[in-house]
């Protein structure tokens, strides 16, 4: 033991102290077992100029490509790809300061395309720590991101459930024991894979195994048309979003749900939300082919 792991297990054990290490990238995490068939995720981190995907524009994507198996176990960590994007506009100084990311670091930079279409073809899941907002972004930069089933390391593994106060990554990487300078692609990737490769401290799930179980889901957006507007602030409450419509998309509040919660949801709008007894609400389900993206309806 060196010095420094007896001064760790020194301060650990008053119970006065908790000692988190700095996130060491790894190329492995479990052996090589030619009996077990693998497959290849892609986690995935975007930084941009913004929130909208619609105004704002990508400066950086990270795909860090890794081997796993039907129970979460993660093989390799496979080379991977970063590159900073020009985006065609100034770069504001609140997203420099998250970032470190300037002007002058992106211009004339733009994501090889092709190289993301190559790791992109290997991919059975691409995962991203918020989903929600990489998704959106990536599916217009590359078509191929649409095709590729997605899942979400915040919204795919009942963090809450299992003891979590909250989901940010860094929250996460404390929780078990280990720090990074997060806000730069690559190394937020290399975090979320190492978040992927722990156990859940209630179930002892791995975390990966609990991810790959809910993105197997096929869920049920249940859109509350018609509701009174004074149970805007309820709604919110409970989960539901507010779509504002346009292009066959319904200008509603909505709620994503499993397939087996459809009835339970149903007798609360018709208790709590409508004044009258509503039969049918309008109804779409979608797999992790669509799910966080905008297609989704």
């Amino acid at each position: 033991m060196t010095n420094t792991e007896q001064l760790i297990e020194q301060l650990t054990a008053t119970g006065d102290y908790k000692v988190i290490r700095r996130l060491q990238p790894v190329d492995q995490y479990h052996d090589d077992n030619p009996a077990v068939e693998k497959r290849i995720g892609l986690y995935l981190d975007t930084e941009a100029t913004g929130l909208d995907p619609e105004t704002d524009k990508i400066i950086e994507l990270a795909l860090v490509p890794f081997e796993y198996d039907a129970e979460g176990r993660i093989y390799r960590i496979l080379p991977a790809y970063n590159a900073l994007q020009d985006p065609g506009m100034p770069i504001s100084a609140f997203i420099t300061r998250i970032t470190g990311i300037t002007d002058e670091m992106v211009a004339g930079q733009a994501i090889d395309l092709e190289q993301v279409a190559r790791l992109l073809s290997n991919a059975s899941l691409v995962i991203a720590h918020n989903a929600r907002f990489d998704r959106p972004f990536v599916e217009l930069l590359h078509p191929g991101f649409e095709s590729v089933a997605w899942a979400c390391s915040i919204a795919d593994v009942n963090w809450n459930e299992e003891g979590f106060e909250g989901v940010k990554l860094e929250y996460l990487a404390y929780k078990y024991g280990f720090y990074f300078e997060g806000h730069r692609a690559t190394i937020d990737c290399q975090a979320g894979i190492e978040l992927l490769s722990q156990r859940l401290p209630g179930s002892g799930e791995r975390v990966l195994k609990r991810l790959l179980d809910n993105a197997g889901r096929t869920d049920v957006r249940l859109w509350a048309v018609r509701a009174p507007f004074e149970k805007k602030d309820v709604l919110k409450a409970r989960g539901y979003r507010w779509s504002a419509g346009g292009e066959g998309i319904l200008k509603a509040w909505y709620k994503d749900l499993a397939e087996d919660q459809v009835d339970a949801e149903m007798l609360y709008l018709n208790q709590d939300i409508y004044p009258k007894a509503v039969g049918v609400l309008p109804m779409g389900r979608f797999d992790a082919t669509v799910r966080y993206s905008r297609r989704a309806c």
